[in-house]
């Protein structure tokens, strides 16, 4: 599929780096939706509103959504992010954890899947773990 016409949607609690990859993508050409899914209750929102044809789930711990900005929230105001987020992120066509990462090598790697990857909704989750920044293939 030509990636113009690839919709990417980009899932994540809040200071995963949504905005950034957002960004980042459209600048290489890709149609993307920073969807809202941690304020939704509705658990599938992200497929009913956008339907995207790649699911990009970013991660982040509650400690370096401290660290990122001067956000104050609390744990359990995160876990309930987290809680709305678990039906995208079970969906996800790549997971990315963002803590050990820079916003560049976020949209590095996203790029790298969206190039390599066999485009289309089911396609099998990646995960990139760092340090060792490698795609892992479920079984």
């Amino acid at each position: 599929m030509d990636k113009k016409q690839l919709i990417v949607g980009i899932v994540g609690p809040c200071k995963s780096g949504k905005s950034n990859l957002k960004e980042g993508l459209k600048a290489h050409g890709y149609k993307t939706n920073h969807i809202a899914q941690e304020h939704s209750y509705s658990p599938q929102m992200w497929q009913k509103i956008v339907a995207p044809d790649i699911l990009i789930y970013l991660d982040v711990s509650y400690e370096k959504t401290l660290e990122r900005s001067e956000m104050k929230w609390t744990q359990e105001e995160y876990r309930k992010q987290q809680n709305r987020l678990s039906h995208a992120r079970k969906h996800a066509d790549f997971y990315i954890s963002t803590d050990k990462l820079s916003e560049k090598e976020v949209i590095e790697l996203s790029q790298n899947f969206l190039q390599n990857s066999h485009i289309g909704r089911h396609t099998k989750i990646r995960e990139v773990l760092f340090p060792n920044v490698s795609l892992k293939s479920d079984s």
